[in-house]
């Protein structure tokens, strides 16, 4: 082949992947950004109203009254609501709200209103806001989220677009313990679509997910032989005692980084202050950003188990799943060029990054569907008194998410081999 033919030949190849590629902005659409301005304080409102609902994880009643206030809403937008039964004891309803389109794209998003936050937290400190930020449990984990899904979907009734063939909105109740009541609703669902869009806070300073971290718990448990811990302390079998060496044999992992770490987060032993105890048990939470290495850990605890230090105790692990990691992928970065082009529309840049928090995203990408994460407003401190969102984020955030959804309305991406 003679130069001139190969310089041509890439030309037109260049000029191909120039025309597939993701344009550098998508202009501001006038007419969402006006009504994402004017959305602001009923969304804000609405937030406020969510945050000072109770609803952890387990909590049925805090998680009903929190649907209860949605319901109505999603209904009032043309969309029909069905309350799933929990997959497992203990854990509330999740909310499927439906609309169906006249377009192509089947979109899902998922949020969840269940907090870490036990009963009585929102009374303690309930919302509040000031020029910046605003605060309170749940607020970016995730009902900021939860809100702003809610609000795109009125923004697109507003605006009259029904190019899509279906939307739908998960919202679940146990995200935060790894959906155990939620699995096969969620699986279902993503099978049934196109893509995935999640609305977990975004990180600072303005950032999509583009990787999480897979979760998973460990439990170990000792049984030992109770006895009185003055009278006869020899005939005992320190439970608590065999477990603490267990715990050491097992400080072999990262406490923290981008890649595999594995943090003691409970300890439980004994029954009273003058008894042996008889069972002692703790729970290990592994981080992973490859799922071989979920592996890792367990072999070395399963292996650890096999000797004891205090005769005649047993130890028994035991795993906990929640979720696989969310790895960096093709289909995921698309999204993100199609997200990052539309926020260039208004003049701002979005970040990209990951993070050790798990999510249903991974779930999607394990199945080939596109997902992408950290769609909610912009915060931090999760987990903490100190939760907040940036509520300079809250419009933005809002305008991104109804035009992402247009976008892939129209043009829904392929699903890929994962």
């Amino acid at each position: 082949m003679s130069r001139r033919i190969a310089l041509g030949a890439a030309l037109v190849v260049a000029l191909a992947a120039q025309a597939h590629a993701a344009p550098a902005t998508v202009p501001k659409d006038d007419r969402v950004w006006a009504a994402a301005e004017k959305a602001r304080p009923d969304q804000l409102k609405l937030l406020e109203q969510l945050v000072n609902i109770d609803s952890g994880t387990g909590d049925v009643e805090g998680a009903r009254r929190a649907l209860d206030v949605l319901v109505p809403r999603f209904r009032a937008l043309g969309l029909t609501t069905e309350l799933v039964p929990a997959e497992q004891p203990g854990h509330a309803d999740n909310l499927v709200a439906r609309i169906a389109g006249l377009g192509r794209g089947r979109i899902l998003m998922i949020a969840h209103i269940d907090t870490v936050f036990g009963p009585g937290t929102a009374a303690k400190r309930p919302f509040r806001a000031d020029a910046t930020r605003a605060y309170g449990p749940g607020v970016g984990d995730e009902k900021g989220g939860v809100v702003e899904g809610l609000y795109a979907l009125q923004i697109l009734r507003e605006v009259g677009f029904t190019d899509f063939k279906e939307i739908v909105f998960l919202i679940e109740t146990s995200e935060e313990r790894g959906s155990p009541g939620t699995r096969a609703l969620i699986a279902k669902l993503v099978a049934e679509a196109d893509v995935e869009l999640n609305l977990e806070p975004g990180d600072a300073p303005d950032k999509l997910t583009v990787w999480r971290k897979g979760s998973a718990t460990y439990h170990i448990e000792v049984k030992g032989r109770a006895a009185h811990a003055g009278v006869a302390p020899q005939e005992g079998r320190n439970a608590a005692v065999e477990l603490i060496n267990q715990l050491k044999k097992a400080d072999v992992f990262p406490k923290s980084g981008e890649g595999l770490t594995a943090n003691l987060t409970l300890m439980q032993a004994g029954a009273r202050n003058n008894i042996i105890p008889e069972d002692a048990s703790a729970a290990i939470n592994v981080r992973v950003r490859k799922k071989e290495d979920f592996a890792k850990v367990e072999q070395t605890l399963r292996r650890n188990a096999q000797t004891t230090s205090v005769p005649d105790t047993k130890v028994n692990v035991r795993l906990e799943p929640s979720f696989p990691p969310l790895p960096n992928n093709p289909a995921t970065e698309a999204l993100a060029d199609r997200a990052a082009a539309i926020y260039a529309g208004l003049g701002l840049q979005i970040g990209r990054g990951g993070n050790g928090g798990a999510s249903e995203s991974a779930l999607a990408a394990d199945a080939g569907v596109p997902a992408l994460d950290g769609l909610g407003p912009v915060g931090g401190g999760f987990h903490s008194e100190a939760e907040y969102i940036e509520l300079k984020t809250v419009t933005p955030r809002l305008y991104l998410l109804a035009k992402l959804i247009m976008d892939l309305g129209r043009d829904p991406p392929a699903r890929f081999k994962p």
